[in-house]
C-alpha cells in the first residue's frame, strides 16, 4: 500500500513558490492542470473511471454511480479541492483528495469491497481566488450559481471563466446529485482546537455563516504635492477607517471581519487616489450576528465618507448561510470511529467555508478534520504531521467502510 508521504511528495512541488514556500494553485492554471492530470493517473491506478461534469469538477468512481434507482441514490462521495489562495498552504484542499485515494487503498488492504458506488471528487475553484466566487464548482453543480453569470466572471487579467473552462459551464446536475447518498470531506483543521484537545482528528458540527462584500470608495484624484490637506477628498482615508471599524465591530460581536484585498486607482505614489476598492470577508456564529456586523460596518463607512467628502458603495459578492451538518450522519460517524479507535472523537464547528457546506443542502454531508499543530491556514505555515495524516486516512477509510461497504 502506498504511504501518505510517498503520494504527498508527488504533488508537493506543484505550484509552490520557491521563495516563500507558499502555493499558487489557481483554478484552470498550469499548476492546477498538472494536479488534474495527477488525479487521472491516480484513478487509473485504482481502476476508477473519471468524468468531468462540465463545471470543472472531476469525479473518479469505483462502480457505476448511475446504477440502481435514481430516486434512492446510495453512492458515497469523498474528496475536496486542489486550488489555493495566493501564497496558501499545501494541505488546504489537496489533503482531502490524497487521503481519499489512500482510503480506497486502505479499504482494499482490509479486504473490504464497496457494495455501493464510491467516488473521489476534486471540486473546482473552491477558494474563489481567481474568479471571486468561493465553492464555484460545487455551487454550479447544485444550481446555487447561474452558469451564465459564472461564465462572465473575470479574473484580474480580464479572462472570463468561460474562456478558462473552454465552454459555458454546464450548471446544475440534479441527476448526479440524486445518485449521491452521502458526501464526506476530509480537511486539515484551520484552527487550533484539535491541537489544544490533543486529538489527531475531529468531526465537524457546523460551518458559520459567511460572505464577501466589495466596498467601492470613490473620491477625487489629485496631486499629492500641491493639494492642500484641507482640500482633499481622499477615499484612502475612508477605506483605512473602515478597516479599523470592521475590526472593532467584529470584536464587539464575537465575529470575524477581514479586509485582505485592496485595489487602488490610479495606484501612484504621488497621486491622491480617485478610487479605492476593498473586499470584506465577514463570518459569525449565527445569521443575526453576521447581519448586524455588516450593517454596523456599512453605517460607519458611510458616516466617515460624509466627513471625508467621499462616497462608498457596498456590493454583496457571495453569501453562505449557516450549515449544520447532518446530525444522524455525524452521530453515526462518531460512533463508528469511537468503536474502531476506543477514543471519543471531538466534534467542533468551523468558521471556514467548504464544498461540503454547499452540498449539505442536497445530500447528507459530514466533515473530518486533521490536526494542524500551528493552527495557521491560508499561509505557508499551515501544517500537519505525517502521523496525523495517516490517522486521518484510517478514519476516512473507516467511515467509507461504514457508509459504502455495509
Amino acid at each position: 500500500m502506498t504511504s501518505f508521504r510517498s503520494l504527498w511528495d508527488e504533488i508537493a512541488p506543484i505550484g509552490r513558490d520557491p521563495g516563500s514556500g507558499g502555493y499558487l494553485r489557481y483554478a484552470w492554471t498550469e499548476p492546477e492542470r498538472q494536479l488534474r492530470a495527477w488525479f487521472h493517473t491516480q484513478a487509473d491506478r485504482r481502476g476508477m473511471s473519471v468524468r468531468e461534469d462540465g463545471n470543472g469538477n472531476l469525479f473518479a468512481w469505483l462502480g457505476d454511480p448511475g446504477r440502481g434507482d435514481p430516486e434512492r441514490g446510495d453512492a458515497v462521495l469523498t474528496g475536496s479541492h486542489f486550488d489555493s489562495v495566493p501564497q496558501g498552504g499545501g494541505y488546504d484542499g489537496p489533503l482531502g483528495i490524497v487521503s481519499a485515494f489512500l482510503a480506497v487503498d486502505e479499504l482494499r488492504a482490509r479486504g473490504v469491497e464497496p457494495r455501493r458506488p464510491l467516488g473521489v471528487v476534486a471540486f473546482a475553484e473552491e477558494e474563489g481566488a481567481r474568479f471571486g466566487v468561493p465553492c464555484l464548482g460545487s455551487r454550479l453543480l447544485t444550481g446555487a450559481l447561474d452558469p451564465g453569470r459564472a461564465a462572465a466572471l473575470t479574473d484580474r487579467d480580464g479572462i472570463t471563466l468561460g474562456e478558462a473552462l473552454g465552454a459555458r459551464p454546464a450548471g446544475a446536475d440534479p441527476e448526479l446529485l440524486a445518485r449521491i447518498g452521502t458526501f464526506v470531506e476530509l480537511h486539515v483543521e484551520q484552527g487550533r482546537a484539535l491541537a489544544e484537545l490533543a486529538a489527531p482528528i475531529g468531526v465537524a458540527s457546523a460551518i458559520w455563516p459567511h460572505g464577501r462584500w466589495r466596498l467601492d470608495f470613490s473620491g477625487e484624484g489629485n496631486h499629492a504635492g500641491t493639494t492642500r490637506m484641507a482640500d482633499r477628498h481622499d477615499p484612502m482615508l475612508t477605506y483605512a477607517y473602515t478597516v479599523l471599524a470592521a475590526n472593532k465591530e467584529a470584536r464587539l460581536r464575537g465575529g470575524h471581519a477581514t479586509m485582505g484585498r485592496v485595489a487602488v486607482e490610479p495606484n501612484a505614489t504621488n497621486a491622491i487616489p480617485s478610487l479605492v476598492r476593498g473586499w470584506l470577508d465577514v463570518r459569525a456564529a449565527d445569521a443575526a450576528t453576521l447581519d448586524g456586523l455588516i450593517e454596523a460596518v456599512a453605517a460607519r463607512a458611510a458616516d466617515r465618507a460624509a466627513g471625508d467628502g467621499t462616497a462608498v458603495r457596498l456590493t454583496e459578492e457571495s453569501m453562505s448561510p449557516i450549515v449544520e451538518f447532518h446530525g444522524g450522519l455525524t452521530a453515526r460517524i462518531c460512533t463508528r470511529l469511537a468503536t474502531q479507535t476506543g477514543v471519543r472523537v471531538p466534534v467542533l464547528p468551523t468558521g471556514a467555508g467548504h464544498d461540503a457546506g454547499v452540498l449539505s443542502g442536497h445530500v447528507p454531508t459530514a466533515m473530518l478534520f486533521v490536526r494542524n499543530p500551528t493552527g495557521v491556514s491560508h499561509s505557508p505555515a499551515e501544517a500537519a504531521t505525517d502521523a496525523d495524516c495517516e490517522a486521518g486516512i484510517a478514519a476516512l477509510a473507516t467511515v467509507l467502510e461504514e457508509l459504502a461497504c455495509r
